[in-house]
C-alpha cells in the first residue's frame, strides 16, 4: 500500500505550538511516517530538541514510523559536531540532506532527503548502494524523470513530494534578518512571525516566492492530488506532506482518501483548495511547465 509521509517542520514554530502539533497527527493523521528535526537552520533547534524524545514516543505509540531528518546545510563546526553525535547515537532512523551526512552514514540504512540532488538513474543506484533504503526525489523533476528513477529503483522505496510550498535553495545568508535590516547573527529570530514563510513580491507586486529564513521556497502551495495515481504507477511508494499552519489532520485525510479512492479525485481538490488559503495550488513542475502553474 501507498504510504503517506509527513515531512519536517521547515519554519521557526514556538516549541510548544510544534509538541502539540505532532501531538495531533500522532491522534488523528492517517500518515504512516513523521520526519522530525531542524533543517532550515540550526539556532532554531535547542527549543524543540527536548521535547523530541516525549515527540517520537508518543508517534510510536500510535503507529507511525519516525525518522529524524539532518540540516540541509552543514556551516560550523558545531553543526558537523551534533550531525556526528546524531548519527551515531540515534535510535530512530535517519534522513540525511546533506551530503557529509550520507558520508557518516555509508552502508547503514538511512534515508536519503530532499535537499540531496537526485537527477539522474546512476545516482539514484549509487545511494542505494551505500545503504539508503529509500531515496526522497527532487520537486522539480517532471514526470518524466520520475517515471525513469522509478524503473531504476525496481520496487526500492522512492518518495516524492507531494504537497507543500516547495523548498528550491538554501544559502549562507538569511533573508529573514536582512529583510527586517537585522544580520544573521543578531536575528531575533524574526522568522517566528511567519509561520508559512514570508511572501516575495516583484516591483509590480505580483508574489513570486516566499522565503523561510536562509531558505528560498515556491510562492504557490505543490499540489499533486490529481496525479497521485500515475505517481504509483512509476513506482513510487511514499507520498511526502509538508507541514503548514493549517488543518493538516485534515489535509492528509484528503490525500488518503485519494491515494485509496481514485475516483473522489476531483471532489478531494475541491475540499483541498478550501483548506489552504496562503497561495494558489500548483503542479506545473510535474508536468514540464512553470513551477507556479496549475495543470489541469
Amino acid at each position: 500500500m501507498a504510504k503517506l509521509t509527513l515531512g519536517p517542520v521547515l519554519y521557526n514554530w514556538p516549541a510548544e505550538k510544534k509538541r502539540d502539533f505532532y501531538f495531533k497527527i500522532a491522534d488523528e493523521a492517517p500518515v504512516d511516517v513523521i520526519y522530525i528535526g531542524e533543517v532550515t537552520c540550526s539556532k532554531r533547534a535547542p527549543f524543540f530538541s527536548p521535547f523530541i524524545p516525549e515527540v517520537c514516543e508518543r508517534l510510536e505509540a500510535a503507529g507511525k514510523e519516525v525518522v529524524l531528518s539532518t540540516l540541509a546545510l552543514i556551516m560550523s563546526k558545531r553543526e558537523r559536531k551534533e550531525l556526528n553525535e546524531l548519527t551515531v547515537g540515534s535510535p530512530w532512523p535517519i534522513e540525511a540532506n546533506d551530503l557529509s551526512a550520507i558520508s557518516l552514514l555509508r552502508d547503514k540504512k538511512h534515508i536519503v532527503g530532499p535537499f540531496v540532488n537526485v537527477y539522474n538513474e546512476g545516482t539514484l543506484e549509487h545511494f542505494y548502494n551505500s545503504g539508503a533504503s529509500r531515496v526522497v526525489l527532487s520537486c522539480e523533476l517532471p514526470s518524466a524523470s520520475i517515471a525513469e528513477l522509478g524503473r531504476t529503483a525496481k520496487g526500492r522505496e522512492i518518495e516524492v513530494q507531494a504537497f507543500g510550498r516547495l523548498p528550491l535553495a538554501l544559502s549562507a545568508r538569511c533573508y529573514h534578518a536582512r529583510s527586517h535590516n537585522l544580520t544573521k547573527d543578531g536575528c531575533q529570530y524574526i522568522c517566528e512571525l511567519d509561520p508559512d514563510g514570508m511572501d516575495v513580491r516583484t516591483l509590480d507586486d505580483t508574489p513570486f516566492l516566499a522565503v523561510n529564513g536562509t531558505q528560498t521556497m515556491s510562492y504557490t502551495v505543490n499540489s499533486l492530488l490529481g496525479e497521485l495515481q500515475m505517481l504509483k504507477t512509476f513506482g513510487v511508494t511514499h507520498f511526502r506532506l509538508w507541514p503548514h499552519d493549517m488543518d493538516m489532520v485534515e489535509v492528509a485525510r484528503i490525500f488518503r482518501n485519494a491515494l485509496d479512492n481514485p475516483e473522489d479525485s476531483e471532489r478531494s481538490l475541491g475540499l483541498l483548495q478550501e483548506i489552504v488559503a496562503i497561495a494558489p495550488l500548483s503542479n506545473g513542475f510535474f508536468h514540464a511547465a512553470e513551477g507556479f502553474r496549475m495543470v489541469e
